[in-house]
């Protein structure tokens, strides 16, 4: 049987069940947070205060991790399902986050009106990536941090991703992904600069390891041959 690529019904389908822990692949989602904020903290310094955009939010695993932080965070993502266990969950454990319904090409935010944005588990799967990355321009303020992990375009990343990920070891969904919608690092970086950012340098993320209910943890790897981390400044002369 066919089955769809770049499933995003899926956060849907499965919304619901981002916070109770009965879903193995929503757990990995959430095992992949600290390693990105290990990436992320150093270039952000402080979060507390800072206006803060988790664009393709999902359930808030993310966000709720920058909210405990301090940052004043808005939860973007077009999955109505999931948006619900996101404002649920930060309801219950006490944490004020607004979550909006949309999507990174047309995103509901004022010209220059953020500090952040971050991008987790998003790029490899929008329907027009040159649009989200205009937005994304749009909305931050001068100076402002875009923070992003993505999948790298190759073979290797195909294989490990979906072959191996989705098809043999089933850490998600089949079909969660399209391998034709992956990102190489020398392109996002030529896209990013030409809307004026100064591009850092890019950092590999993977599983090293497996926890007690033989999850997949992460950690921060030297190469970016599958998935990757990244950061961009938007230049004050590109307001």
């Amino acid at each position: 049987m066919a089955h769809v690529l770049n499933d995003l019904e899926m956060y849907n389908r499965y919304g619901a069940r981002w916070w109770t822990g009965d879903t193995a692949w929503i757990r990995t989602l959430q095992n992949m947070v600290p390693a990105r904020l290990q990436h992320f903290n150093p270039l952000v310094g402080d979060w507390r205060g800072k206006t803060v955009l988790d664009l393709g939010c999902g359930g808030g695993f993310m966000a709720e991790a920058m909210a405990e932080r301090g940052a004043l965070v808005v939860g973007l993502d077009p999955a109505e399902e999931a948006l619900a266990a996101a404002r649920e969950h930060a309801a219950a454990v006490g944490l004020e986050i607004d979550y909006r319904t949309g999507v990174g090409e047309a995103m509901p935010f004022e010209d220059a009106s953020l500090d952040v944005v971050v991008s987790c588990d998003a790029l490899e799967h929008v329907r027009d990536l040159g649009q989200v990355l205009d937005e994304v321009a749009r909305v931050l303020k001068p100076r402002g941090l875009f923070l992003f992990d993505t999948i790298n375009k190759n073979a290797l990343a195909s294989f490990v991703v979906v072959t191996m990920g989705e098809r043999v070891l089933r850490l998600m969904p089949r079909g969660t992904h399209d391998p034709d919608l992956f990102i190489r690092p020398r392109e996002l970086k030529r896209l990013l600069q030409r809307r004026g950012f100064e591009v850092g340098r890019f950092q590999g993320l993977g599983p090293v390891g497996v926890n007690r209910r033989f999850d997949p943890t992460f950690r921060l790897l030297p190469v970016t041959a599958v998935n990757y981390l990244g950061s961009a400044r938007k230049r004050p002369e590109a307001a």
